[in-house]
């Protein structure tokens, strides 16, 4: 059932988006011991892979349904992913963001033409105001990572990395709400030669791989950690996903997580957050167990303040 979705997904949303390119570091090699594979979703449109879940949400919508808009609630790439998939099928996205939410990034959700909707910096407070707003306007919640449409969309990244190199050994992505790393799990499944998908995640954030290991839905008491877009929780459509799928979880430290942003900055040349940089640490802590290995790593995005650099 999966592999289907997947590839209807890939068609369907294939006008939309981009095929993002895949570079390689020799230098990186050097240090991981591994043969790397980076998928860049930063060169996705709005800069995220995020892009490919709302695209196929809103295109799996009925006429009806997208006459009268969806809403989220986000912080940060799904904000804007939803806004310039829903402007691209002139659909109307509300958008609720908590008043805490970087400047930039509400500029970005304004120029693409989502409608924002501030509210308190709680989770309780995200939810109840787009819940309101559903039951006012009548548009249909689209979970920016906890939706099967959703995570159908973001697996196509993988695939499309298979695709080029399909005898990858492991994929590495960041793990947050969990959409990408199950979308990239069955992506793996389907497509991949007996490959495995590894995440990682922030030790100040570490729900998942707590949740990887006590079998049931952890929570963090804080998330303090300068990878923003990895502090959500996993839900009750992608923990089942990572559970039977996912290879394994590896947590890094802060400091971890900025020598990897540096290191893709200064030898890819290219524009990453720090919420991309956790899966090739992730890697770089743990190099020995995957000496002489295929690797693809899935930079998850490319939208970061330039004013709070870590470097």
């Amino acid at each position: 059932m999966y592999r289907k979705q997947l590839l209807d997904c890939h068609k369907r949303i294939k006008p939309y988006i981009h095929r993002t390119p895949v570079l390689t570091s020799r230098l990186l090699n050097d240090i991981t011991g591994a043969e790397l594979f980076f998928k860049c979703e930063n060169f996705q449109r709005m800069g995220a892979y995020k892009m490919r879940g709302a695209t196929n949400a809103i295109l799996l919508l009925s006429e009806e349904e997208r006459a009268k808009g969806v809403v989220t609630h986000s912080s940060g790439n799904f904000a804007q992913a939803l806004s310039l998939a829903a402007q691209s099928l002139n659909v109307q996205a509300h958008i609720v963001m908590p008043s805490n939410a970087p400047k930039v990034k509400k500029v970005a959700v304004s120029q693409y033409g989502g409608n924002i909707v501030e509210c308190d910096p709680t989770i309780e407070s995200r939810s109840f105001a787009a819940s309101k707003i559903a039951r006012v306007t009548g548009a249909t919640f689209i979970h920016p990572s906890n939706d099967m449409n959703v995570i159908i969309g973001q697996g196509t990244a993988a695939m499309e990395l298979l695709e080029d190199y399909p005898e990858l050994d492991y994929i590495f992505t960041p793990i947050g709400g969990g959409g990408l790393i199950a979308g990239t799990a069955l992506s793996a499944h389907y497509f991949g030669n007996n490959c495995k998908v590894v995440g990682g995640e922030p030790y100040e954030a570490d729900d998942a791989y707590r949740s990887f290991h006590s079998g049931k839905i952890e929570s963090n008491s804080t998330t303090n950690t300068i990878a923003d877009g990895l502090k959500t929780v996993l839900g009750d459509k992608t923990f089942p996903i990572i559970k039977k799928h996912v290879h394994d979880i590896i947590r890094v430290t802060e400091d971890e997580i900025v020598i990897a942003m540096r290191l893709i900055w200064e030898r890819l040349k290219i524009i990453v957050e720090p919420s991309s940089a956790v899966a090739l640490a992730a890697l770089i802590r743990e190099k020995d167990n995957y000496h002489g290995q295929q690797i693809g790593i899935i930079i998850s995005g490319g939208n970061v303040d330039l004013n709070q650099l870590p470097f």
